[in-house]
């Protein structure tokens, strides 16, 4: 062989894939360019920190294709068991589909119907609370497209977007040029709302500073300072936040010609929970009687969490911890939730899909999820897929398999993937075991 000739034998192939997605966080990013030698990812232009971390970690693992009580095993062999495990339990449970493809969000609702499963995304133990408010007072919502064109002033409350959405900021809120704020930064005002002085304080021009669990009685004062309501002076203690202060913050909403409130877990996992949502997004309500425009959005964290919380409601009828085991969904967080399920020692089998509760749950759910029989879809050799009864190694969604997932705004983007994967996409696995499941009740009603 000629010297030339070997160095094209030896030389790694090179691809470049434009316009990908970053599925890491809730920005969903669709300006990546990826160049991808060998089936790995080397560079990825436009991506922030933590996207060069998703894109350049990312590597396929050399598992079997699934395993069987921790034996390796076939994907037809498991396809049968997982089918066997979700039909022998009384009250199954699925929970996770956060990160994965709205495609197989849909066909895991699915099996969740077949067999009268609970179905639970992990929004239940982030912005669950959000979703309550949704139903409560509404939300007056936007794309982040209109953010970055319109919003002149920007409230960033009980988040720390600098480091959990890096790209926030420069992409979508506070620095991008737009139609209607032509010099970008210099046409904005923004405010960070939070307990703590974070990095996202340094780009803001106003940081309030307030006590922690008083996010409910800031929003409602504030909401009372618009419309003219006394104060009582107490709120200033509970908070920690002078009036003077607060009725300068609202002076300044109310002339604002596009305002946004982006409000984070710091609002929904505290004290309040839903009610802290709700006085959020009622004070962005209220703000629109001034002549002006106010939206309130969730900073969502999960790269397709928004996709699960729409493919879940727009089957159902509700977001999150939803039961259909009577036929018919029905909705109650406290209940039908997947950590309460498991800590209160209820379920008796689960699928779950691109989540690892046995490294976040407490400590009584994953004792009782360890002892009952579980099917696992997973990448990686999780937490979770170390305990199941059926695990399942699967494709990356976005980096190795195709289909569509939601930005936080509720924009649906597709997916470019870089490279194949050996493994199943968990589209297809699910899709495989809900035929299973079809075809064995099936059997049953004929006999």
């Amino acid at each position: 062989m000629s010297t030339a000739a070997s160095e094209t034998a030896t030389k790694p192939e090179l691809k470049i894939v434009e316009d990908a997605t970053c599925t890491f966080c809730g920005c969903v990013c669709d300006d990546m360019v990826l160049t991808v030698e060998d089936d790995k990812i080397t560079k990825a232009k436009n991506a922030c920190v933590l996207g060069k971390a998703w894109f350049f970690n990312h590597h396929i693992e050399d598992r079997p294709e699934a395993t069987i009580d921790g034996r390796p095993a076939s994907y037809e062999e498991a396809f049968d068991r997982a089918a066997e495990v979700l039909l022998n339990a009384n009250y199954p449970v699925t929970y996770g589909l956060s990160d994965t493809t709205c495609e197989a969000q849909r066909v895991a609702v699915a099996i969740s119907d077949w067999i009268g499963s609970c179905v639970d995304t992990t929004t239940s133990v982030c912005h669950g609370p959000s979703g309550m408010a949704f139903q409560g007072v509404g939300e007056v919502t936007c794309s982040l497209g209109e953010i970055k064109h319109r919003a002149d002033f920007l409230i960033f409350w009980g988040g720390n977007p600098a480091e959990s959405h890096p790209r926030h900021f420069t992409r979508y809120s506070l620095m991008p040029k737009g139609e209607f704020v032509p010099n970008g930064r210099k046409d904005r005002t923004a405010v960070l709302i939070d307990v703590r002085k974070t990095k996202s304080a340094k780009a803001a021009d106003i940081f309030l500073q307030i006590k922690p669990r008083s996010d409910f009685e800031l929003a409602w004062a504030m909401r009372g300072i618009a419309k003219g309501v006394p104060i009582d002076p107490s709120v200033e203690k509970k908070t920690g936040v002078s009036l003077e202060q607060l009725t300068d913050v609202v002076e300044q909403m109310k002339e604002a010609n596009f305002g946004a409130i982006l409000f984070g877990m710091g609002v929904t996992m505290t004290r309040g929970k839903h009610i802290n949502s709700e006085a959020v997004l009622a004070l962005a309500r209220d703000m629109n009687q001034y002549g002006h425009r106010w939206v309130a959005k969730p900073m969502r964290g999960h790269g397709n969490v928004t996709g699960a919380d729409n493919v879940v409601s727009w089957s159902t009828g509700y977001p999150f911890g939803v039961n259909l085991g009577r036929g018919f969904p029905r909705f109650n967080p406290g209940e039908f939730t997947t950590s309460d399920l498991l800590a209160r020692g209820e379920a008796d089998a689960a699928l779950i899909i691109a989540s690892d509760p046995m490294s976040n749950f407490s400590q009584p759910a994953r004792n009782h999820l360890a002892s009952i029989p579980s099917v696992v879809l997973d990448p990686k050799l999780s937490e979770t897929a170390k305990v199941a009864t059926v695990a399942f190694t699967t494709a990356t969604y976005g980096i190795n398999t195709p289909g569509t997932v939601y930005r936080m705004d509720d924009i649906p983007i597709p997916l470019r993937p870089a490279f194949k994967s050996p493994y199943k996409s968990d589209y297809e696995v699910l899709k495989a075991i809900e035929t299973r499941i079809r075809a064995k009740q099936l059997e049953h009603r004929s006999t």
